[in-house]
């Protein structure tokens, strides 16, 4: 069935049908075993097989490369489909679609076309960007060095989400000459370690541990200079995070309607003689489809701001890309508390549907909750209001470097001359 047919509303383009039609019978085989996989903590090894298998990585690249060629209006909302199925695979490949976009982006013919082929291919990227502990905010410990046999990678890093999954792990370090860059080595490869030693109460399947490095040997050919990254990147892995959290929500209304239409218990005090036909329980499970419904669009609409961005990049005009950057991360941030704020609620009153029985580990509906809360405590909401507010009262354009460690000194707040650095952001 359509988009149109299950009342979420229209696509984001006339061929979306088609395109989405290729991935969904691999969305409902990933869906049947997401439980079970969340009650055995098994991790999603098989359905990230199974969308390399499909090439779903490839989503982003041009068809004339390889890939399927969708916009980002498109690419957003099969990730919402995704997410339905298991938002964890969808957390998983969060890095990787930020990798493919900064291939896409990217003013190197050849680095670009070498990237191409790959995820093409089938290949897919994981990151090793944030380090804990007294990591230092305004650069990496680990480091790229140069030696009598080549360049060497060695450091560690934690929330390296997806890389045991990955072909490739997308690294930020400091490079031989102090310089902050990207350097990308195979999981495979010799002094590479992945471990799955993260322990959140949610996203429980995205291996968002350990990797370390010890004396990885990278080519020079890839390592790229930080600054040449994708400028909207910030808003772009925001907003996969706010595209999965759209799934959770629709997951949440279709297990929750489910649930309604099966339960024969009831209650004294009820309103009908069966929860199907309560108009109380009813009410309860139209307002979670209503939250959903209202994250799907929120994100699509921030999703084609997005698409303008992209749309600038190699436009030849300056101003107009920083703007659309700019104006992208704006809409992504405005989008960011209401979203989170829908799905969790949803997440919470989805047991004013049911009775105790609900609450058993086995029926797994916990564990919306504790997704949505996890993904909603990345990149800080609180500070998101006041960016917005700052915006609209005073002009200050936003921040777009989002990296987290200990300061150096103190500093002060960033402004429309500061914070404009477009980093990476992928914790």
């Amino acid at each position: 069935m359509s988009q149109i047919d299950l009342a979420w509303g229209a696509g984001p383009s006339p061929g979306y049908e088609a395109l989405a039609g290729r991935f969904r019978p691999l969305f409902a085989r990933i869906a049947e075993g997401a439980l079970r996989r969340e009650l055995d903590h098994e991790l999603p090894h098989e359905p990230i097989r199974w969308l390399k298998e499909a090439r779903f990585g490839a989503v982003r690249v041009p068809r004339e490369d390889g890939g399927h060629g969708a916009s980002l209006p498109e690419f957003f909302n099969l990730l919402i489909e995704l997410s339905e199925a298991d938002s964890n695979v969808t957390q998983a490949l969060r890095a990787h679609f930020g990798f493919a976009e900064d291939v896409l982006n990217v003013r190197a013919p050849a680095h670009r076309e070498r990237w191409s082929a790959r995820l093409a291919h089938g290949e897919i990227a994981g990151s090793a960007w944030t380090e804990i502990g007294d990591a230092n905010i305004d650069g990496f410990s680990t480091r790229v060095s140069a030696t009598g046999g080549g360049l060497v990678l060695n450091g560690a890093k934690y929330y390296t989400t997806g890389s045991l999954f990955a072909d490739w792990i997308d690294v930020g370090a400091t490079g031989p000459t102090g310089e902050r860059i990207s350097a990308f080595v195979r999981r495979s490869a010799e002094g590479v370690s992945v471990v799955d030693d993260w322990d959140g109460f949610g996203q429980i399947l995205t291996a968002s541990g350990t990797t370390t490095f010890t004396d990885v040997a990278v080519a020079a050919d890839d390592i790229l200079p930080d600054e040449d990254r994708f400028k909207y990147s910030a808003a772009f892995y925001q907003l996969v995070q706010l595209a999965t959290l759209a799934g959770i929500g629709r997951a949440i209304a279709g297990d929750v309607a489910t649930a309604v239409a099966g339960r024969t218990r009831t209650y004294t005090h009820a309103a009908a003689p069966r929860s199907s036909r309560d108009p109380q329980v009813l009410q309860v499970v139209g307002r979670i489809r209503g939250a959903a419904y209202c994250a799907g669009a929120i994100v699509l609409q921030a999703a084609a701001s997005l698409q303008r961005a992209f749309d600038t990049r190699f436009a030849g005009d300056p101003a107009a890309e920083e703007r659309a950057n700019a104006v992208a991360e704006l809409e992504t941030a405005q989008a960011q508390t209401v979203v989170s704020n829908l799905i969790l609620e949803a997440a919470t009153v989805l047991f004013d549907a049911l009775g105790a029985s609900a609450t058993k580990k086995p029926a797994g509906l916990d564990r919306h909750w504790r997704n949505a809360r996890t993904l909603s405590s990345h990149n800080p909401r609180i500070y998101k209001d006041r960016i917005v507010g700052d915006f609209a009262v005073n002009g200050t354009l936003p921040p777009y470097q989002w990296r987290i460690g200990t300061p150096a000194a103190p500093t002060l707040e960033a402004g429309p001359e500061k914070g404009r650095t477009a980093v990476r952001a992928v914790t």
